[in-house]
């Protein structure tokens, strides 16, 4: 427990003051992990053994954005021996790698560097942002506890590693606050950069369509005017049109129609071979891919199921309508095109507002101890996922 005179100081420092100190503890903690791990990750495709912390915060899937940032994008599609197209730069969007080469213009400092400062930037400005939104639907205490948490979940690190997700958390919890406040005209140019950023325009396409029509049915006692009516559904059709904007761009770069769908494909080649994207089979085909017949069947509906319950479980329906939408939403979307492997922790992160629901419970032991398996969660992760140990199959 704090002493009372830090409470009563706490409680008076203004609430981006109080934000950015849990903000700033939590990226020391956060780098004192990787680090450690640095220290003792052996040589790999990216980088020596031992590497400094920019490098190893740029391994993986930073160097695919960094090849985007200096080199763009292929005009020809590469093609396996088997012929069939491979892994390349297509499947990640150009926002983050074109901010990051702003700041390396600006800066003069080389990709490294200047993905982390970017990372951690948008980073902070992510936790701001979700402070605010949790406010909305939580006490003040409870909204700093979710920040709590957001800033030391097991998938932190990567908030400061060469990735878009920092970038994309930004503009999503933006997103939801703007949709929150119902302040539909600023909902365009955030979700036109948040699309270009992570794929995402057909997931809060989804959420907001779920937003219209709860208005729509509620409008006798939340009036819904005509106005209003029009932006919302306005928005709603400028979001799917940006979920389906970069796979047109592919194909008019590339000349082939399927271009982004096949390359994403390509990933998940390794697990079960070339196939064909059929909505909604692909958690199925992980899950007898991992588990077998028929557990991984069972497994899969089991979570659907249970996810499903979540959204009605008590603490979940505090957040309100609207960030359940989301939640709604972004699950669907993951259900219909993803296929679960070790990524999934990392996909799973646009779910961040079920931290609120997390964060309810106001007993101080039960605090303590989210926050600590949650720090042992990023070393967990850090482990399994971010280093590297010969073939490594477990992708962050």
């Amino acid at each position: 427990m704090l002493p009372a005179r830090w409470r009563a100081r706490a409680r008076l420092a203004p609430w981006w003051a109080a934000v950015a100190g849990i903000w700033v503890l939590s990226r020391l903690v956060t780098t004192t992990l990787v680090l450690i791990l640095a220290r003792v990750q052996g040589a790999n495709p990216w980088t020596g053994a031992s590497p400094g912390y920019f490098d190893f915060a740029n391994i993986w899937d930073a160097r695919w954005y960094n090849i985007v940032a200096t080199s763009g994008y292929p005009a020809v599609l590469p093609i396996t021996s088997s012929g069939h197209v491979g892994e390349n730069a297509w499947a990640f969007l150009p926002g983050y790698p074109a901010v990051v080469r702003v700041v390396m213009f600006l800066s003069g400092a080389p990709w490294a560097p200047a993905a982390v400062i970017v990372s951690l930037a948008f980073s902070l400005g992510a936790a701001l942002l979700f402070y605010r939104v949790m406010l909305r639907v939580q006490g003040r205490g409870t909204a700093l506890f979710a920040v709590v948490l957001f800033c030391v979940a097991p998938l932190a690190p990567i908030l400061q590693f060469g990735y878009a997700e920092s970038m994309y958390l930004f503009f999503l919890t933006l997103a939801l606050l703007l949709l929150l406040e119902r302040r539909y005209v600023l909902l365009f140019p955030v979700i036109a950069v948040m699309a270009f950023t992570r794929p995402s325009g057909l997931a809060f396409a989804l959420a907001l369509g779920f937003h219209v029509v709860h208005r729509w049915l509620t409008r006798r006692s939340d009036p819904f005017p005509v106005p209003e009516r029009i932006l919302a559904a306005s928005v709603t059709a400028f979001s799917a049109l940006s979920g389906f904007a970069w796979p047109l761009i592919a194909w008019i770069a590339t000349g082939s129609a399927t271009a982004y769908t096949e390359t994403e494909l390509a990933w998940r080649s390794s697990y079960i071979g070339y196939q064909e994207l059929v909505p909604f089979t692909a958690w199925f085909q992980g899950g007898v891919w991992w588990l077998g017949q028929p557990l991984g069947i069972v497994v899969v509906l089991v979570l659907v199921v249970g996810f499903a319950a979540a959204l009605f479980a008590p603490a979940v329906r505090r957040l309100g309508v609207d960030l359940r939408f989301w939640l709604a939403a972004y699950g669907l979307y993951l259900f219909a095109v993803f296929f679960p492997q070790s990524s999934t922790f990392r996909l799973l992160m646009p779910m961040f507002p079920l931290l609120g629901a997390i964060a309810q419970p106001k007993r101080l032991s039960y605090r303590i101890a989210i926050v600590v398996l949650c720090i042992l969660g990023q070393w967990g992760w850090l482990l399994i996922c971010w280093g590297v140990d010969g073939a490594d199959w477990t992708p962050p």
